[in-house]
């Protein structure tokens, strides 16, 4: 029997951008704003026109849930040179590329799919003659990126095709298509166009565009039969501007199509075509059962803050949306687990409202005790069970939440893993949902799988409470129990998965298989399940000839689909396979899934696909390689989607093994720091990959470096110059005072070279550098170390350090300074900015054309960042945090101008009025 599919079908994205640049400039394939927050206008740049998007159509055909689209892309270089193009495509997570090719002066590239260990060495071969173009990879919540990048010369056009095909998944009663498009420029040709054919019929379907405005809405073409649908919309290019006179486009955004068929058979649809089966199987009208539920919720000290609060808000909500028959129990875990309840409480009206008061009273503490939690909600399940106090039939399950790896009791993950399956014995359901960016996902994917549940990860965004409510949802309606679907014995090796744990309204069993000789016209089937109080069977036949009535226009049919949709869930199910099975087993279980991924050309976690791009400008031929992320490849450190990295052809070898090109921060490894004249370094997880930039300003100048509009927290520095100018010099300046407020905390600190004090109320108390001291209270700590550092912790928000730098009083012309070093920022908002904030999210940038600098000892190169293409030195700044005297030299890549080009914006937008100053 199928898999329940639980999840969410999304058809695509496709931006396809364009960049004028120099000949031989490679384009920063960079980072796209997560899918929940808006993007930033863009300002047009100088050049961009001489590109022109003369064409771009999605065309997305469904035929039986399962869906091929098609995007394609013509940009035609209008410039006198050569310019770099390229095309960036998001498409779902669940999806696999089965095709892409760039034709190019009637030229066509097509990439080709290989083993992931064949594509990567021939990626380090074309690495070590320094003739690679890149390794693209991508991700984000509900969609992956895919990019590519292309020289097109003078006059010239270039066409990008890519395919993708994916099974729909059921999610809450409908199937959704969600397209998102942003073009970024006006486009002479625009086109989206669905075709959807379903013989069960089409029960429903409605479309929405977040972009679509009250003159557009008109454009969306919609048709729907009886088990057909064609949706379209193609706007002029008069009708994409944002007003008539300028060339912005409105085209940004989703455009959305949902719907569901008929369902009118219990034993469910089957259709057969060419000697594949597929069987869907969502029975209609049955009665919910009752369910025992154990909320298992972590408390852990990493949990304070937001993540807390809005997992109190959720539960509220999802207290009220038990049934009276079911059963609950709620466990609170740090490194002591406590039971709201010593046994599971029926979910009546008044203990629905004790538990709410329980929940409400849910504060953050201590360490984080996985096993001994989920072990004593499996006690607490089964001890109802034995005492013959729930319901029979009722499905036992847990949900458990937590931040972070298991760090009190039992931590070794894999001992873990085996106390929980012995002790739920295939008899309840683990889900666990997995609060942040940190948490140690693929721990709980197996977790959750070795138990008959799923993980899911909940973003720490705005809408964490609606992903935990949506995600209960999913698993709040059990409808049947042990359910079996079970066809001929002489085809059981062929078959996808047809057992389930259980079957949840709203979802759909999927069951794919190929037919022998002896079947290849007619399959017997039988189902049989457990309901409320009674056995659920059913038993009945299809044929070859019923279906191939089904399907009688072939513009809906897309090659042999039906045995696509069968690869595409074999591949599915025995990649999930990977994280249960035996050694032995999963060398077979790889292997097949090596074999049909290849067979079917899909891009899998299991394959790359290779594309080898033109040579441009003299330079040899380049490779590419795309690569589809496992799930704790795709970690968004920090809320960031982790960006395409693009690495240059013409980069030094050297250069790319040391991974100085094409970075992607890390929330948690970030660092930053300002020193110096007052040089700033944004540090990276590799070392080798800080990008520094120093301000040039006159003393008395003060500058936001932080500013959380969330937590109220605001660091601003004030400069101090030298004490005389040597002849012939520039002014050199130093940050000599920092102020520090924290508005929710009502904190206000001054540190200067002389002291630190600390505003109360209408009182100072001074600390002075010169002893060392430690003050503590509720919200923030400091501690001084004796004409060295102060280093500040302020609750639930930033840790940092303040280093002092001391010069010999007689000194003609230099003076005591301040250093500001960040320690820990994982606790502030997205909205964080200012001139060191808005970095802690991350920055993706990209390195090429290493060449010789005014300085023989410092190499110059190109890097795109932020859609600019700047000039960058690699140097070395100094960092003072183990040796405040002499410094370490740590390397980087300079940015001249103040930082222009990297910082949003220009540095004046970063002066301040006062040291105080919060708004």
């Amino acid at each position: 029997m199928a898999t329940v599919w639980i999840g969410l079908l999304v058809c695509a994205c496709v931006c396809l951008r364009v960049t004028a640049q120099l000949p031989g400039f490679p384009v920063l394939l960079h980072h796209e704003e997560d899918e929940d927050e808006q993007p930033k206008e863009e300002t047009p740049k100088p050049g961009s026109h001489e590109i022109e998007m003369q064409y771009m159509k999605i065309d997305c055909k469904v035929a039986s849930r399962f869906a091929h689209t098609i995007m394609t892309s013509t940009a035609l270089n209008k410039a006198n040179t050569s310019q770099e193009v390229f095309f960036e495509v998001e498409l779902p997570k669940t999806a696999f590329i089965t095709n892409f090719s760039m034709e190019i002066e009637g030229k066509t590239y097509v990439g080709e799919v290989k083993g992931k260990e064949k594509a990567k060495k021939e990626y380090e071969t074309a690495v070590s003659s320094g003739h690679t173009a890149g390794l693209v990879k991508a991700s984000g919540r509900k969609m992956e990126k895919f990019s590519v990048s292309v020289n097109v010369a003078a006059n010239s056009s270039v066409t990008f095709t890519l395919t993708y095909e994916e099974l729909l998944q059921r999610r809450l009663g409908k199937y959704e298509l969600m397209i998102r498009v942003k073009p970024k420029q006006l486009v002479q040709h625009f086109e989206i166009a669905a075709s959807i054919y379903e013989p069960q019929g089409i029960s429903f379907l409605d479309t929405n565009a977040t972009f679509i405005t009250n003159e557009l809405l008109p454009l969306v073409e919609k048709t729907v039969t009886d088990k057909k649908a064609h949706v379209s919309f193609s706007p002029t290019l008069d009708q994409q501007r944002k007003c008539p006179d300028c060339d912005g486009t409105l085209i940004d955004g989703d455009f959305i199509i949902t719907y569901d068929v008929n369902r009118e058979q219990d034993l469910g649809n089957f259709q057969i075509v060419n000697g594949y089966f597929v069987h869907f199987f969502a029975p209609p009208d049955l009665q919910q059962l009752p369910k025992n539920v154990v909320f298992v919720i972590d408390r852990s000290g990493s949990m304070e803050g937001k993540k807390i609060q809005q997992t109190r808000e959720a539960l509220i909500t999802i207290l009220d949306d038990l049934y009276e028959e079911d059963h609950f129990g709620l466990i609170i875990f740090d490194d002591e687990i406590e039971r709201w309840r010593p046994s599971l409480s029926k979910a009546t009206k008044e203990n629905i409202k004790e538990a709410k008061k329980y929940v409400k009273s849910i504060r953050a503490r201590h360490m984080t005790d996985i096993n001994g939690a989920v072990l004593n909600a499996v006690d607490m399940l089964n001890t109802a069970k034995r005492n013959n106090s729930l319901p029979d039939n009722s499905p036992s399950m847990i949900i458990l939440l937590t931040d972070g790896d298991p760090t009190a009791g039992e931590t070794n993950t894999a001992m873990i893993k085996k106390n929980v399956r012995n002790a739920t014995d295939g008899n309840i359901s683990l889900f666990c949902l997995g609060f942040g960016y940190d948490v140690h996902y693929g721990f709980l994917d197996v977790l959750a799988k070795q138990n008959n549940g799923l993980a899911r990860r909940i973003y720490e965004a705005s809408d964490a409470v609606l992903q935990l409510q949506g995600f209960y949802k999913e698993v709040a309606s059990p409808l049947l129990l042990e359910v079996n679907l079970h066809y001929p014995d002489s085809i059981k090796n062929s078959i996808t998965t047809n057992h389930f744990k259980q079957f949840f309204g709203g979802s759909e069993i999927v069951v794919a298989g190929q037919l022998n000789d002896t079947q290849a016209d007619t399959l017997l089937v039988e189902v049989s399940a457990q309901m409320l109080d009674r056995t659920f069977t059913i038993q009945g036949q299809a044929n070859a000839e019923e279906s191939s009535d089904m399907f009688p226009e072939q513009e809906y049919i897309f090659g042999d689909f039906i045995e696509h949709l069968w690869a595409y869930l074999t591949i599915q199910q025995l990649l999930n396979k990977q994280d249960v099975c035996s050694p032995e087993e999963c060398e077979n279980v790889t292997a097949e899934a090596l074999d049909l991924s290849l067979k079917y050309n899909f891009v899998t976690p299991l394959t790359s696909m290779v594309v080898i791009k033109p040579e441009t400008n003299g330079a040899s031929e380049d490779t590419l390689i795309a690569d589809k992320l496992t799930e704790d490849e795709r970690l968004d450190f920090a809320g960031q989607v982790s960006s395409p990295m693009l690495y240059s052809s013409r980069v030094h070898s050297s250069l790319l093994s040391s991974g100085l090109v094409g970075a992607k921060s890390h929330k948690a490894l970030i660092a930053m720091a300002v020193d110096g004249d007052p040089h700033f370094i944004i540090e990276l997880p590799d070392r080798n990959n800080n990008l520094c930039f120093n301000t040039d300003d006159k003393p008395g100048t003060i500058f936001n470096l932080v500013k959380d509009p969330d937590s109220g927290l605001v660091v601003n520095g004030k400069t101090i110059g030298d004490k005389k100018v040597k002849p012939g010099s520039k002014q050199h300046t130093y940050f000599g005072q920092f102020g520090i407020v924290h508005e929710k905390f009502s904190i206000k600190l001054m540190v200067t070279t002389e002291k630190i004090i600390i505003y109360k109320q209408d009182k100072e108390e001074h600390l002075h550098w010169s002893e060392a001291s430690n003050v503590k209270d509720l919200n923030m700590e400091l501690q001084i170390v004796k004409d060295h550092s102060l280093t500040v912790t302020l609750k639930d928000t930033i840790k940092f350090t303040i280093m002092l730098h001391k010069v010999w009083k007689l000194h003609p012309y230099h003076r005591d300074y301040l250093g500001f070093y960040t320690l820990d920022s994982h606790l502030l908002s997205k909205k964080v900015h200012g001139l060191l904030g808005q970095f802690f999210h991350g920055i993706t940038f990209e390195v090429s054309d290493v060449f010789q600098g005014k300085d023989p000892d410092k190499p110059d190169a190109h890097m795109l960042v932020k859609g600019h293409s700047l000039t960058v030195t690699k140097g070395w700044q100094r960092d003072f945090r183990m040796d405040v005297e002499k410094g370490e030299n740590v390397p980087c890549w300079f940015i001249h101008n103040n930082g222009m080009g990297l910082i949003d914006g220009v540095l004046e937008d970063y002066v301040v009025s006062s040291l105080f100053t919060t708004v």
